[in-house]
This record gives structure tokens, sequence and C-alpha cells, in this order.
């Protein structure tokens, strides 16, 4: 019995559901440049650090490693933000993380016009660990930084399944974040 005991305090404990998922850039910090291949839009088959361009700019990015719904219905309402002009110069763009582009590339187009995605730009990140600086989490399904002025303001990640209706307010709700602070 206290073998059993001793053996049980010394095995990792499984992660609860209420444990948030922790990826990614913390708040306060530098994100750091990266390129990726552009998937959708003008850029298209480019590898493009839209990092460096942004410079002091409000900006949001998205790391995920699955194209779902519930992704899709977040990125259509910060698309509509990008594109509405009392936001310039918000910024935006998603990095899917992949070991192959070309392998993603038709779905990630498609997955696109299914959430009829225009201003922000698709890409892929080919590594499935993403940028190293980055310290992505592997558990994590999507991380979203918000940040402006070259720092983090906001940071946001879900493992599978946990990016619900509810998750997706949550993260619009803190766009004023980097948009007062222009």
């Amino acid at each position: 019995m206290r073998r059993t005991l001793v053996l049980a305090l010394l095995l990792p404990l499984p992660l609860r559901a209420d444990d948030p998922c922790v990826s990614g850039v913390p708040v306060g910090e530098r994100p750091g440049p990266y390129t990726f291949i552009v998937a959708t839009g003008k850029e298209r088959g480019q590898l493009t650090c839209y990092i460096c361009e942004t410079a002091d700019n409000p900006a949001v990015v998205i790391f995920a490693r699955s194209l779902t719904e519930e992704l899709g219905e977040l990125v259509a309402a910060l698309d509509r933000a990008v594109a509405e002009p009392k936001n310039a110069p918000l910024r935006g763009w998603v990095t899917f993380l992949h070991d192959d582009h070309l392998k993603i590339d038709n779905a990630i187009v498609e997955w696109g016009k299914t959430h009829a995605i225009k201003a922000i730009p698709l890409g892929v990140f080919e590594d499935v660990d993403g940028p190293p600086s980055y310290r992505l989490a592997p558990e994590a399904d999507v991380t979203i930084l918000l940040f402006t002025k070259q720092r983090v303001m906001a940071n946001f990640a879900f493992r599978p399944g946990e990016l619900t209706a509810k998750r997706r307010d949550e993260v619009l709700a803190a766009l004023p974040k980097i948009l007062g602070a222009k």
C-alpha cells in the first residue's frame, strides 16, 4: 500500500479541464520575426514576414494546427474588424503549422473561401512546432497573440475543442487593448 501511494505521488498529474492552455509569447514581450508561405491573397506563394511589415501597428496573429469551423468563425469576425476603416491600421493573419505547405495549401484556400476570409492572409509555417522564438505549446491547437508597438498585449491559447463561441467572444473583446494603444 505504501509503495502504491508513493508511486501515485510520483506520476505526473493529468491536465484538468480547468487548467488554462499556455502557449506563445507572453504578454509584455516582443513577438519575433518569422516568415511563412502565404496561401491566399496577392502575396500567394511568397515567403512573407508580416511581423516585420507591421512595426508598431496593432495586429492579431493566429497560429493554428487545424482548420476548424470554430476557428473559421473567429477569423471571419477578425476579418471584418481588420477591414473596418475605423480600425486602420489593424492587421491580422493566420499561420497554419504543417510540415508540408503543398499538402495543406488547397485545404487552406477552400477553408478561407468557406468562411469568406478576404482581408486576413492565410499561410503555412512548415514546422508543426511553429517558429522557435514563439514557444508554442504542442497541446495548443490555436494560439492567438494581440500586439501593438511590438509588445504582446493579450495571449489566448486553446487545446482542441476549447475554442467555443464564448472564448471567441473573449478574443474579440480584447481587440480594444490594441486598438486604443495606437
